[in-house]
């Protein structure tokens, strides 16, 4: 995950959304239990939001410059893929900085 020390720097904001007990979230609860502490180690100033709801499905939202956001259902998801999955949300942010600053 060495992707993610450029995590504050594509997105202005990641927020999970996921169930406290179904069996969908247990990827998405996982993931947040076993990156949140080095995701937030190496972006101490972006927000990384977790928003439990019981019955929810799991969700992944990044919020980019001026406000356009992008959503990834992770029902179904392993923690591999929830991180390839935010990684390439970061990917989107940093294209969409390059095409506004050229």
């Amino acid at each position: 995950m060495a992707w993610t020390g450029s995590l504050s720097r594509s997105v202005k904001e990641i927020r999970f959304l996921f169930c406290q007990s179904s069996p969908a979230s247990a990827a998405a609860r996982d993931f947040v239990r076993n990156h949140y502490a080095e995701i937030k180690a190496r972006n101490p100033t972006a927000p990384f939001l977790i928003r439990e709801c019981s019955g929810v499905q799991p969700q992944l939202w990044a919020r980019y410059e001026m406000g356009v956001e992008r959503c990834v259902d992770l029902n179904g998801l392993t923690e591999v893929q929830i991180d390839r999955k935010l990684e390439e949300l970061a990917k989107i942010g940093e294209s969409a900085k390059t095409k506004t600053s050229v």
